[in-house]
């Protein structure tokens, strides 16, 4: 992507909308630390962990308190006003996300606390009842633990076998390897659309071709995907998809499962209790249409209310601009740390197949002790094993160092995550 492309996002003009940016932190420099003097510096926060979590505009928090202040009631509940307009504004939000992705319709969103409740969600109404003895789930060496974890354990439960297709040295999926394991006993494919780890954005629809082309069915993880880029999940063909509010400018506690309209009606709940039926009696009960079948007890009727502010306030901008803008600071990050020859960085090389996040690692030094060097410096990033510790076993490290960066970021702020690395060169040796 050019530079000019990069400023045509006012990004001066987005931040203005995150007060929380402005926080500044009193710091301490190489040789304050040495004399034991904390610092006064007050240096601006620069907040690089945004594949963890976003921030939020202003527009998102209004709409969450203008629903507690003007309409605030229970929804499917109530005959009185109040229940009306929240029950409206909460069917009308599986609406919105349902345009948002391409999905045909709100019978097709399913609300849930984040994308691993939706992976848990499937595996559980799915995965129980369907898989057993002989049958097959793969996933990929760099799923999330989310993704991993989950149908590891249901493999357990079902003696069904699951298996991973690995990855290139450069961090890309083998595809030549995916259609070497997938087979007629192949049951289910689970897979990252982007990798939190790597930041390498996979060729989705390619993999759910193959799937279905042996009669399995296919989960993408689109944590990482949705808040950056365009998703439609009918031109992807997955059967299921799933992503979360807070890593695309929304409340924490909502995430959306897409599912074919089809499947879900052939799945049982996953949650039973209120609103999801249709008939109790003492012997037996029947379930509601769907999406509701599928959302027991009272829902984020909040938070959906948030993801629908944070959609508009997405789409206003550009989902393509926001993508253009991650791929240029990803791009930038990458060069400047490829020139430090004592830094190694994870994952391919910039391009339209690696999203907005570097992960990396400063020669000699932990991961968690750069992280607090940067700390030092008001410079926000994570570090560990990002919820994917048999991919970092794979690449033969502990932890790792990831920044990512979101539509508010920009490149000063990627020099000053470069001059807090060089402070933590100094300091360690």
């Amino acid at each position: 992507m050019s530079h000019q492309h990069l400023e045509s996002l006012d990004v001066d003009s987005i931040r203005e909308e995150f007060p929380i940016l402005e926080r500044t932190f009193d710091v301490a420099s190489e040789t304050q630390r040495a004399d034991g003097d904390a610092g006064d510096d007050g240096q601006q926060l620069v907040y690089l962990d945004n594949a963890a979590t976003t921030q939020t505009p202003d527009p998102v928090i209004d709409a969450m308190s203008d629903y507690y202040r003007g309409y605030n009631a229970n929804v499917h509940r109530g005959i009185h006003h109040l229940s009306q307009e929240a029950s409206i504004a909460y069917e009308e939000a599986h609406d919105r996300v349902a345009e948002f992705i391409g999905a045909d319709g709100r019978e097709e969103i399913v609300f849930t606390k984040n994308t691993t409740e939706a992976e848990n969600l499937v595996a559980y109404s799915w995965g129980l009842n369907e898989l057993g003895p002989g049958d097959e789930v793969v996933l990929t060496e760099m799923e999330h633990h989310a993704s991993l974890v989950t149908w590891q354990q249901i493999g357990k439960r079902t003696g069904a076998d699951v298996k991973y297709v690995q990855i290139t040295d450069e961090g890309r999926l083998d595809m030549d390897h995916a259609r070497e394991i997938i087979t007629d006993d192949t049951a289910m494919v689970s897979a990252v659309h982007v990798s939190n780890t790597l930041g390498t954005v996979n060729p989705v629809s390619e993999l759910v071709d193959i799937a279905h082309d042996h009669g399995a069915l296919t989960f993408i993880d689109g944590a990482q995907a949705v808040p950056n880029r365009s998703v439609d999940v009918e031109a992807i063909g997955a059967d299921f998809y799933a992503f979360s509010g807070h890593k695309m400018a929304g409340p924490t506690g909502i995430g959306a499962l897409y599912g074919k309209k089809g499947l879900l009606e052939a799945m049982d709940p996953y949650l039973y209790g209120g609103d999801m039926i249709t008939k109790v009696t003492y012997e037996d009960a029947t379930w509601n249409e769907l999406p509701w079948k599928f959302e027991a007890g009272t829902p984020q009727i909040a938070e959906a209310v948030g993801l629908v502010a944070a959609i508009d306030w997405l789409e206003e901008i550009g989902m393509d601009r926001i993508a253009a803008h991650e791929e240029e600071l990803a791009r930038y990050a990458y060069e400047q740390l490829d020139a430090e020859p004592d830094v190694e960085i994870y994952g391919p090389e910039p391009g339209p197949d690696r999203a907005g996040l570097v992960g990396f690692n400063l020669e000699n030094v932990h991961a968690h002790d750069l992280a607090s060097i940067m700390n030092d410096h008001a410079v926000a990033i994570r570090a560990g094993d990002h919820c994917t510790q048999p991919l970092h076993d794979k690449l033969g490290v502990a932890a790792s160092a990831r920044a990512s960066f979101y539509v508010y970021n920009t490149k000063e702020e990627v020099d000053k995550l470069v001059a807090a690395i060089d402070d933590a060169r100094q300091l360690f040796r």
